[in-house]
């Protein structure tokens, strides 16, 4: 069996057998906070995000939007766009730049 592995924006997907998995990307923002992004995978109908934030383990899943520019995920007044391994995430209407390994 074989294993490949796409690189799209911050976001891997590993292929094995045909089926897609998304992965993980740990987010280090400037306002301090800390947040892991998983994504579903990019061939999917309805895309979408899980961030769960360092501290307090809460999780929010927010649906894929339209964007012109990288992928933008939004909902319940939180914004996250990512772009290369850069994002911004916006809640309460405060923006935090944010960057991942």
């Amino acid at each position: 069996m074989s294993f490949r592995l796409y690189i799209a924006t911050a976001i891997g997907l590993v292929t094995a057998g045909g089926a897609a998995y998304a992965t993980e990307a740990h987010y280090d923002c400037t306002g301090g906070t800390g947040v892991a992004a998983q994504f579903s995978p990019p061939n999917v109908a309805n895309g979408q995000v899980v961030l769960t934030f360092d501290g307090s383990g809460s999780r929010i899943i927010l649906p894929q939007t339209r964007s012109a520019d990288g992928g933008r995920y939004a909902g319940d007044g939180i914004d996250f766009w990512i772009k290369g391994k850069t994002a911004t995430l916006t809640r309460s209407g405060a923006s935090e730049n944010c960057t991942t390994d």
